[in-house]
């Protein structure tokens, strides 16, 4: 009986230590202090990202964000299925912005109920580029206007996103035309 009791706290203890890692992770992680949603309107380009399970195969990866008459935006993401040429895979779905965050927080959602979270953590002035992430920094998404991001812009995005903590190991760049 005391074996079993020792077990069931080592593990709650291992279990209570990785939430807390994990929130701990989630309030570190800062979004930008504003975003103009009209500015951050139009096409991006999908330039790096870590790679997801819905996202197996893709190519020229884009989203596209359109203010609704609602106050939410429309999301439209496309890439090509197994090479630049590839097929169009197309989702269509909603971000609403959570109040008091500057519009820099998100949930978007692509399946009812399910919304996710969506934390716009760094983004030039002209809004040429952003970055995207979760708070549990599991997720992340570098976005471009155009389709190829200079190096230097790319490796200041590289360099502050590992100084928040980003394993740019899991980071893959996104082939594009």
């Amino acid at each position: 009986m005391l074996k079993q009791y020792r077990f069931f706290w080592f593990f709650t203890s291992i279990i209570l230590i990785t939430m807390s890692s994990a929130n701990l992770q989630s309030q570190t992680l800062q979004t930008v202090p504003n975003v103009d949603v009209h500015k951050y309107s139009g096409k991006w380009y999908e330039i790096a990202s870590y790679p997801q399970r819905f996202q197996k195969g893709c190519h020229c990866t884009t989203a596209e964000y359109t203010v609704s008459e609602k106050g939410y935006l429309i999301v439209e993401n496309r890439c090509n299925r197994g090479s630049v040429d590839g097929k169009v895979s197309y989702i269509k779905g909603k971000a609403f912005v959570q109040p008091n965050t500057g519009n820099a927080k998100l949930k978007v959602q692509f399946f009812f109920p399910i919304r996710a979270k969506y934390w716009i953590i760094d983004l030039a002035d002209d809004y040429s580029y952003a970055v995207v992430s979760h708070p549990n920094m599991k997720y992340l998404w570098i976005l471009s206007r155009i389709p190829q991001l200079s190096e230097d812009v790319y490796q200041g995005i590289l360099s502050r996103l590992k100084e928040k903590g980003f394993d740019l190991d899991k980071l893959r760049r996104t082939v594009q035309k």
